[in-house]
């Protein structure tokens, strides 16, 4: 019985991602890596599951494994030089080799529609092309690339096209210039640059590891493309499965794509944990903050009513109406994360007689005990302090410990400025407590 309420839980909370998803344009993008792991049959189904939720797919799957085994068998040792392959017309040749047959592995894959499988009744539309036109990397520092080359040009009016059609539209890692030459390109180029002529709503690189930092190995959920910036140059010898997707994320985030995520495929059901839940399970890079700490506009007030519209239910907060908010909505602060208003408070100002009144601090039960409260109490803190402001009140009936754990003292009724003391309600019978600001 637990399960099932799990289930229904999770189900109607995904809700909001279903719609929101809809019609949307994702580029993922994965390496030749996940197509030889044994679980690849499982991104399989969940792309199919994406699609069949009305999102329109592009897939650019990379080849550098394929590429290496084929030189292997040849006794050819693979040429690199600053992360990029030197394909000569061998190289090109397995590349060729490596390319086609991926492509109809993924595409067999994506036909599958057997009975008692994810797939069943899946009937799955595979589109590929020469979408690439690309160029020769050249010659830098000496170094000749051979048949190494970059993306020109994007043709994404026929990508549209396709996707219009709702086929899934999948893209091997290879460009052809207008001389009918071929070039071998890296995968994560070719998902940045088709993201942003796209104009596509979200990339997504699914890599070999977790965005961790390096000393302690904690995951990184969330970067702006500055903090990333920096965490490339503060740790300039990060391996390339991670420094290459995070370089593709600041290009295509700086190029507006408004969000990248970056997610570990070897975690079974990542892709659906990272897009359908509020929390995701990988690292996302975007130019704005995911959770922002900001003052409250009307456009707050129905995320407002629905956060503390349960502590009201259990006397922690006083009721306030719809309008009370609306005409106090300046005094709100509120913490945002992705669109969801997961805390908030209100700081109702007397500057003739220089104190403040904390008001409605509350933070949604699945973001207790992460220190968001003590965010709020720092922003008016700090503000209090612009403001010259000498006291801070707070009336409490259950949370009174929580700020006397922060500097707060206990006071009495008849202590309180003459406003406060009228709007004092003895029905709650609120305990008084008092900070002075220094």
């Amino acid at each position: 019985m637990k399960s099932q309420k799990s289930f229904v839980s999770w189900f109607r909370d995904s809700s909001p991602y279903i719609h929101a998803h809809r019609n949307k344009t994702f580029v993922i993008s994965f390496g030749g890596e996940a197509l030889l792991a044994d679980d690849f049959e499982h991104h399989v189904h969940d792309f199919a599951l994406l699609s069949s939720l009305g999102i329109r797919l592009v897939l650019v799957h990379g080849i550098r494994p394929q590429i290496d085994q084929r030189l292997t068998k040849l006794n050819i040792p693979p040429l690199f030089h600053n992360n990029l392959r030197i394909t000569d017309d061998l190289a090109l040749q397995c590349v060729k080799e490596a390319a086609g047959l991926v492509r109809v592995e993924i595409e067999a894959l994506l036909s599958m529609g057997l009975a008692n499988s994810p797939m069943a009744g899946c009937s799955l539309k595979v589109a590929s092309g020469n979408f690439v036109t690309a160029k020769p990397i050249g010659v830098i520092n000496g170094v000749d690339y051979c048949h190494t080359g970059e993306v020109r040009r994007i043709d994404s009016t026929a990508i549209h096209q396709q996707l219009d059609q709702n086929n899934v539209v999948l893209i091997s890692p290879i460009g052809y210039s207008p001389s009918g030459e071929i070039f071998n390109l890296s995968a994560e180029q070719v998902a940045t640059a088709i993201s942003i002529a796209l104009k596509a709503e979200k990339l997504i690189l699914l890599t070999e590891k977790s965005c961790c930092y390096p000393e302690n190995n904690e995951q990184i959920r969330q970067m702006t493309t500055n903090e990333a910036d920096i965490f490339l140059q503060q740790y300039q010898g990060l391996n390339d499965v991670i420094s290459l997707p995070l370089k593709a994320s600041i290009q295509a985030c700086r190029s507006g794509i408004e969000r990248v995520h970056l997610i570990n495929r070897s975690i079974d059901g990542a892709l659906l944990l990272e897009l359908f839940s509020r929390d995701g399970i990988g690292t996302l890079i975007s130019s704005t903050p995911f959770e922002e700490l900001r003052p409250a506009t009307l456009n707050d007030i129905g995320g407002i009513l629905e956060l503390i519209k349960p502590l009201e239910q259990q006397g922690i907060l006083a009721r306030r109406s719809r309008e009370k908010i609306e005409m106090e909505i300046s005094d709100y602060i509120i913490i945002e994360r992705d669109g969801l208003i997961i805390g908030c408070t209100a700081l109702h100002l007397n500057l003739d007689h220089h104190y403040g009144a904390i008001a409605c601090l509350a933070i949604h039960p699945d973001y207790q005990r992460s220190s968001r409260g003590n965010r709020l109490l720092e922003y008016i803190n700090q503000k209090a302090k612009e403001l010259a402001l000498k006291k801070l009140y707070v009336l409490s009936t259950q949370t009174m410990h929580w700020f006397i754990e922060r500097g707060f003292l206990s006071s009495a009724i008849n202590q309180l400025p003459d406003q406060l003391k009228s709007l004092y309600n003895p029905e709650r019978n609120s305990k008084v407590l008092v900070k002075e600001i220094k």
